[in-house]
């Protein structure tokens, strides 16, 4: 089923399990495809397949994919009807129906982007400890780091002009910046360790333009149209297919477990945390009314900033020997922005800085403790005072 066209009778098809940008022209292509890869001329087509589910799915014709790749893209090609057709592919877990594509222009120049991608399970940092040592040919696991699940980023994206080798790769390095940068702003946390997200462990990605036409393009990065428009079309495509594989917005994490979950936290572990510093009644109705108190706008950006001084503290920007003041001090503004009472701000951060809680999630917690503890103390009164008022001026 053809979904769309682009410039030049670009054309993308998708059939069921199968997405492929065919080229009505010759293309040249860079990509990190297993088969057909690299910097190539003369491919009909590039595409993306879902090879398997997201969890725990691993058939044995998939380890066809790392030792016969280039006969794995053959069979997968002859499935869905282009047997006869040269194409490179890129390979994923995610729903090809969750895919999602976005064109920029400006002038002469368009570019068009085609992502998939689900980052649930697999997102890490760079420079995160590796799962696997290669060489020779085998593949050796490193312990126990690795993934739970599935999670991969692919991009296609296409230029409607051509470009020099060498922008080919700035193209790339600019797709690459994009998606790190759209990682960020949604606050996706690394699952190998406690930093946020650049990628995942399989990310991959393929860059085509036309083989001859005008004066190639010459530059792809930041100063240049070309570069802008790779950056937004990026961005764009992979926030949207995101938002329909992960469910991920910006407004689902607003939420200090989400938040909190770079450093070890699951679901409601958060809230329990909570209610250890709290008594019996106070911690079962803090549980009650969880997704209340953790996603209160005002608890989270002091939440935000209170994880992004920790963040700085270990990129080396504040010195360590301010640690413990700098966290009390954010966690006074979480417990006051939950209390409403900014009045206790001293107190809160006299309690917080005895506490030697050091790391977000200990803090926050404590911090979201104490502010409960006063969030209807100050009301409670002035009613109680109201209504001992009312009963003493009232008939007799």
């Amino acid at each position: 089923m053809k979904l769309a066209t682009f410039f030049h009778g670009l054309e993308v098809h998708r059939d069921d399990r199968f997405v492929s940008l065919r080229f009505p022209i010759p293309h040249r292509v860079l990509s990190t495809c297993p088969a057909h890869g690299g910097l190539v001329d003369g491919l009909d087509m590039v595409f993306n397949h879902q090879c398997c589910e997201p969890v725990r799915h691993q058939m044995e014709s998939l380890m066809t994919v790392y030792r016969r790749a280039d006969l794995y893209q053959a069979l997968v090609m002859d499935v869905y009807g282009q047997g006869t057709a040269v194409g490179a592919g890129l390979g994923t877990a995610a729903n090809m129906r969750n895919l999602a594509m976005a064109e920029e222009s400006h002038q002469d120049i368009a570019v068009v982007a085609i992502a998939t991608g689900g980052v649930e399970g697999n997102a890490a940092r760079a420079g995160d400890p590796a799962s696997y040592y290669e060489y020779d040919g085998t593949f050796q696991k490193r312990g126990d780091i690795g993934p739970d699940s599935h999670g991969t980023i692919n991009l296609m994206v296409a230029v409607n002009t051509p470009l020099t080798e060498g922008a080919l790769v700035r193209a790339v390095m600019m797709a690459t910046e994009a998606k790190t940068a759209l990682l960020q702003e949604l606050s996706v946390p690394s699952r190998q360790s406690s930093g946020l997200a650049t990628g995942t462990g399989t990310d991959q990605m393929a860059i085509a333009a036309p083989a001859c036409g005008s004066l190639p393009l010459s530059n792809a990065g930041h100063h240049a149209v070309l570069g802008e428009l790779i950056g937004k079309a990026v961005k764009r495509a992979l926030r949207e297919t995101l938002e329909r594989q992960n469910l991920l917005t910006a407004i689902r994490q607003c939420s200090c477990s989400f938040l909190l979950e770079r450093f070890g936290l699951k679901d409601s572990d958060f809230i329990e945390r909570v209610a250890t510093h709290l008594p019996d009644d106070l911690a079962e109705l803090a549980r009650l009314n969880r997704h209340v108190l953790e996603r209160d706008p005002l608890v989270v950006a002091a939440a935000i900033g209170l994880i992004h001084v920790h963040d700085q503290m270990g990129w080396g920007t504040i010195p360590a020997p301010c640690r413990g003041e700098a966290m009390a001090n954010h966690g006074a503004q979480v417990a006051a922005a939950l209390s409403g009472d900014y009045s206790r701000y001293p107190q809160y951060r006299i309690s917080l800085a005895q506490s030697g809680f050091l790391v977000p999630d200990a803090i926050l917690a404590y911090a979201v403790a104490l502010g409960f503890k006063d969030k209807w103390t100050a009301f409670g009164r002035a009613l109680d005072d109201h209504a001992g008022h009312m009963s003493n001026t009232g008939p007799a």
